[in-house]
């Protein structure tokens, strides 16, 4: 269980990296401010996200969970507040491609990895 935990948060860091490499209004200083980033937004996510999902439960269903993407935005951009400059998001709306790009990134790798470790 912990390792996998830790698997996890170093693929998150990598898929941070990844984005930004991709997006220039997306910028890390590093790989250590990636792990500190993909820790923050686990940490986040166990405590933050549940609370946000029931609060946005009706929008969430009328946009057939869409609105999810939103909440990971706000995540992003709390994790981002917390760090300081090493991370940086020009824009909400970068934090929602982001969090897209990162959503669909982690299904891919998260896939490879289950079927590798069959």
């Amino acid at each position: 269980m912990l390792l996998r935990g830790i698997v996890s948060i170093l693929l998150n860091a990598i898929v941070l990296i990844v984005v930004a490499q991709l997006f220039e209004s997306f910028r890390l200083d590093g790989f250590g401010t990636a792990l500190l980033a993909s820790f923050l937004l686990a940490i986040l996510n166990l405590i933050i996200k549940p609370i946000l999902i029931i609060l946005t439960l009706p929008i969430t269903m009328v946009t057939m969970g869409l609105f999810l993407f939103v909440i990971n935005a706000v995540t992003l951009m709390i994790t981002q507040s917390l760090i300081g400059p090493a991370f940086v998001i020009e824009g909400f709306g970068m934090a929602v491609i982001a969090a897209i790009v990162i959503s669909i990134l982690n299904i891919l790798l998260n896939s490879l990895i289950r079927d590798s470790v069959r």
